[in-house]
């Protein structure tokens, strides 16, 4: 028996679209999204980044994803008060507020501004977290969130597996027939969903690998990448979940952006995100010494870097590491 290998890891993945920084993207779904999404932004890819907060299941996706290309705007009809704050059942509680001019104002510019972004969107990413979902007793509606309303208000259950492919497919169809450059990644969040115990858990995630199937099957454009794969069968231990042993830490998310990228990046996009890792990392470097002839040399490289870089591509911003290392250039003696 050979002991050369102590873990399946997962053969390099070669997804069947490509991302650059030419792409637009939509990133919506569970809190994993912010963690990939994030990501993206941060290396200066254009995403925008669940324009209604978090959500985990598919339905509610569904739904905004609709909502989105709509010209529906939020009212008063749509907001519930509770606890003080004033709520939407399809938006996070990121969103809540105290008054409800005020929260409903917050909900209909982030939806202006999704939709001022949408027609240039050819890339969506959507991170499916679990396949069970809350419904309001009083209307049978599937709620995206329960802003810590009584338990009694819902009733909980596992969606169907051709409930949860039915409840995307005509949403991503549509958008698909207005922007005929669409690719979507679909994925299944890493986290665990343990409320209801580790077996339903299982139950859900496999529900949703399944509808996804069909969904990949079905649309052309549509495509999986296997990041709750990677992180169960490929990392597979506990120390490579956060302390609460639920959600993957910094190295487990870390691990899945690299099997993210070697999967959908050009390798042109590859070679810019080095220089542009070298940039952000010179702007988180804090000097001893600002005024030394050595700092600001490096300072002055620095602002030539960006210069060629976005000389080279139009399409990406350096304004903030641009003014950053601009205001530490000490003004020459005269």
């Amino acid at each position: 028996m050979s002991y050369a290998s102590f873990r399946t890891e997962l053969p390099p993945l070669q997804g069947e679209c490509r991302i650059s920084h030419h792409d637009r993207l939509l990133s919506i779904g569970s809190c994993f999204t912010q963690h990939i999404g994030g990501r993206l932004q941060n290396l200066k890819f254009r995403n925008l980044i669940n324009p209604f907060g978090i959500v985990y299941n598919p339905l509610s996706i569904g739904n905004m994803l609709h909502y989105l290309l709509s010209d529906q705007v939020f009212t008063n009809k749509d907001l519930l008060q509770h606890n003080g704050q004033w709520h939407s059942w399809l938006h996070h509680s990121s969103f809540s507020g105290t008054e409800p001019a005020v929260t409903l104002a917050g909900m209909n510019q982030a939806l202006d501004e999704a939709r001022a972004y949408l027609p240039e969107v050819n890339r969506l990413l959507l991170t499916l977290g679990t396949a069970r979902v809350f419904v309001l007793r009083a209307t049978g509606e599937v709620v995206s969130n329960c802003h810590k309303m009584p338990a009694v208000a819902f009733t909980s259950q596992r969606l169907h597996i051709r409930d949860i492919a039915e409840g995307l497919e005509p949403a991503l169809r549509e958008w698909k027939r207005r922007n005929p450059e669409l690719e979507v990644i679909l994925t299944i969040s890493p986290v665990r969903h343990l409320r209801e115990g580790m077996i339903e858990n299982q139950r859900s995630k496999a529900a949703l690998l399944i509808a996804i199937q069909h969904l990949c099957e079905d649309l052309p454009y549509a495509h999986y990448f296997p990041a709750y794969e990677i992180m169960m069968d490929d990392l597979r231990d506990y120390r490579f979940y956060e302390a609460d042993m639920i959600h993957p830490n910094a190295v487990a998310v870390d691990y899945i952006w690299q099997r993210f990228g070697a999967a959908f990046f050009t390798e042109a996009t590859r070679h810019l995100l080095t220089e542009i890792e070298a940039v952000l990392q010179a702007a988180r470097h804090r000097p001893f010494q600002p005024e030394s002839q050595a700092h600001q040399a490096f300072l002055r490289k620095q602002v030539e870097k960006i210069a060629r870089i976005e000389a080279a591509h139009p399409e990406l911003d350096f304004a903030a590491e641009r003014a950053q290392f601009e205001a530490g250039l000490v003004a020459p003696e005269r």
